[in-house]
């Protein structure tokens, strides 16, 4: 017990520091629409009202934590899961997109690296442009991609999956290529002079040195692709997905709304990082390469 209170006590500490914060900024924030609308009654505030009014406003500048922990209470467990008001059925419709961008983002991040490993003029050709791709502000791409699309009759999930394989390829690319470069010129030449071909080296040598890069660079790449989709569904005026969420809540200035969806968004992610890790530790034990 008293070990799990030590290693628990530094984030509770900081994550309690974050919230004294944050409810000083929505009352700093949401202060001055209570001072207009008491100087509009004739009012005097206390201190006491005034806190007590600014953290329980309707339409908030800055939501208070408890505000935002209500919506997001309300969004998961409040609402049927078929429901458009459900933040389960959004996030499933940002997930369904997101998982599709990520399968097609991480491929082609690693036959690329397959590639550039084993090949020097793609190396010389084809890195230069996966690095120039990634310099292209997402929220420039974002709007093209959708109208493309949307001029050819596709509308729905392909869209922000290619959005989300743009943000997630990138990762998957550097990473790879790093670990496929992993074994140095010694482990290399004890290979040849057990005449290995280059499919055993890739296989028996190279890949296995890989993975710890993969499943690193696959992390960010799952977070980047759940980013890549949300910020797709911003430009097409969406109805379904957490960026739709984000859209009608800046619409009508719902901003617990706005940050439910945030949060929701976050523990998305947060979640999707955490199955790859258990899938990468369950590969590398397997494997070997971990305790």
């Amino acid at each position: 017990m008293t070990r799990v209170w030590r290693a628990g006590a530094p984030i509770l500490t900081v994550l309690l520091v974050i919230i004294a914060i944050w409810y000083l900024g929505a009352v700093r924030m949401n202060a001055t629409w209570e001072r207009d609308q008491a100087a509009r009654a004739g009012e005097e505030l206390t201190t006491s009202q005034m806190i007590t009014r600014t953290l329980t406003q309707d339409r908030p500048i800055l939501p208070a934590p408890h505000q935002v922990a209500m919506g997001l209470y309300d969004g998961i467990a409040g609402q049927a899961i078929t429901s458009r008001r459900s933040l389960v059925w959004h996030a499933w419709v940002t997930l369904s997109a997101t998982l599709a961008g990520f399968a097609i983002g991480a491929g082609a991040g690693i036959l690329l690296a397959v590639g550039i490993v084993h090949s020097r003029s793609m190396d010389q050709s084809v890195m230069p442009w996966a690095v120039a791709s990634q310099t292209v502000p997402i929220l420039a791409i974002a709007p093209m991609v959708i109208v493309v699309f949307a001029s050819a009759g596709i509308t729905g999930l392909l869209p922000k999956a290619i959005i989300a394989a743009w943000l997630s390829f990138f990762p998957v690319l550097v990473g790879m290529v790093k670990g496929l470069r992993t074994p140095d010129a010694m482990q290399l030449d004890q290979m040849k002079s057990w005449s290995a071909s280059d499919n055993q080296q890739f296989w028996r040598l190279r890949l296995p040195s890989s993975l710890p890069y993969l499943f690193t660079s696959l992390k960010v790449a799952i977070a980047a692709a759940l980013v890549g989709t949300i910020v797709g569904e911003l430009p097409a005026g969406a109805t379904a997905g957490l960026g739709a969420r984000l859209l009608s809540g800046s619409y009508y200035g719902q901003t617990v709304q706005i940050w439910s969806a945030l949060f929701a968004a976050a523990l998305l992610a947060a979640g999707l990082v955490a199955i790859v890790g258990i899938i990468e530790k369950a590969t590398l034990r397997r494997m070997g390469l971990a305790r």
